[in-house]
């Protein structure tokens, strides 16, 4: 996995998104870049997002787009506006459709990827050698995102 250049701070108008971590993955895990939210005006780190490159049998549950936004920030649209900026970076990977995923009950998750246009596809256990798997973890709602215009 060669990761692209020029993708380390990502500036959008309200956010910014500055790189962690670039991390190759291994037999289980795709590779992905891991990203600070900052709001630009504040310079405030308010979650992070991550966009992972690549499928496997593990991304289907894990998908390939995954944000967390603290507290005291949601509710403002910060996770749909990081996933749009993501966009560039994935197509550069030649990545036109994400899979995104959220436990059924997110309903805050479940607006934010509706609001992106993600269709739908079902709502599953992931399998018990699926690598983040762990008891009494809740269904996953899966999604398709696609990036083509």
């Amino acid at each position: 996995m060669i990761f692209l250049e020029g993708y380390d701070s990502i500036v959008g108008d309200i956010l910014q998104l500055d790189i962690i971590e670039k991390n190759p993955g291994d037999e289980k895990v795709i590779p992905f870049y891991w990203y600070n939210i900052i709001l630009k005006q504040t310079k405030e780190i308010i979650g992070q997002i991550s966009l992972r490159i690549g499928k496997n049998d593990h991304s289907y549950y894990n998908g390939n787009i995954g944000y967390y936004i603290e507290e005291q920030y949601r509710g403002h649209g910060y996770a749909y506006m990081a996933t749009l900026m993501l966009y560039p970076l994935s197509l550069a990977h030649h990545q036109d459709q994400l899979y995104i995923t959220c436990n059924e009950d997110n309903i805050p998750s479940i607006k934010t990827i509706l609001r992106l246009n993600a269709k739908y596809i079902e709502t599953v256990l992931p399998p018990k050698d699926y690598v983040y798997y762990y008891d009494n973890m809740p269904k996953q709602n899966i999604y398709l995102l696609s990036l083509k215009s």
